[in-house]
């Protein structure tokens, strides 16, 4: 027996055309292209081992269009009064101008309890189901990672909880600290569907959250958690994707 670690890779099939694994997926790629009028990502699955016809079978698993604005927008910070802002950070994740929200979901910083997380996730889930019913579009606002698996870590939240929010901010509070996830846990999706995605430190003397004035506003609906607001004009957003900062301004 030869000793050392076994290594599987594909190069047979590859090179000598065993099955043809490349006209496959060169084929699929230009169907759901022309299907869908933009590339997507792909993830398969091929079985070799051989059924009543004695052939592999090729699976599709999964496939995701690759939606993104690549346009490069900037702003100036210098020109924008912070009075009239919601939310100012430098570590934002996305690019361009969102003028279509008129809605926000926040977690009230003084009902944040790290042991209550599940219950949490719950609250988001039943007002995103709400606003993906009216087919309205948010800015959601809470306490450390979104979507992670520690629930002492965050709020552990999966895509379809919070699918309908246009921009998902994680926010620190003085109880309530942890590294920025920077969107991994939901980072396809964010970035082919340019969702803005902002992390807020507690200890930041430039980054803020205007916590005052959200508690200021009448909630169109407040539960255990979370509050939310309903404006009758759209909260302008701006993020700059070369710099990472972002804006949100009130209205």
């Amino acid at each position: 027996d030869i000793q050392g670690p076994r290594v599987v890779n594909f190069g047979y099939i590859l090179k000598y055309d065993s099955f043809p694994l490349a006209d496959i997926l060169n084929n699929v790629l230009d169907v759901v292209k022309n299907s869908m009028g933009t590339p997507a990502e792909i993830e398969f699955a091929v079985d070799l081992t051989d059924n009543e016809k004695h052939k592999p079978s090729f699976y599709i698993l999964q496939l995701k269009p690759l939606i993104r604005d690549v346009s490069e927008y900037s702003f100036n910070t210098g020109e924008i009064e912070r009075s009239k802002l919601v939310l100012y950070t430098e570590k934002g994740m996305g690019n361009g101008m969102i003028e279509n929200i008129s809605d926000l979901i926040y977690c009230d910083p003084d009902k944040i309890d790290k042991s209550k997380t599940m219950e949490m996730a719950k609250e988001v889930d039943e007002l995103n189901n709400i606003m993906k019913a009216e087919k309205r579009k948010y800015i959601l606002i809470g306490p450390g990672r979104w979507g992670t698996r520690d629930r002492w870590l965050g709020i552990p939240v999966v895509w379809t909880q919070i699918s309908n929010a246009g921009v998902i901010v994680e926010a620190d509070v003085k109880d309530f600290q942890v590294d920025a996830s920077l969107g991994s846990h939901f980072f396809h999706n964010i970035t082919s569907m340019n969702i803005g995605y902002f992390t807020v430190p507690y200890s930041s003397n430039s980054d803020f959250i205007d916590w005052e004035w959200l508690k200021s506003q009448k909630p169109k609906q407040k539960k255990d958690f979370f509050v939310h607001l309903s404006f009758n004009e759209p909260l302008k957003v701006l993020m700059d994707g070369k710099k990472g900062t972002s804006v949100i301004f009130k209205v």
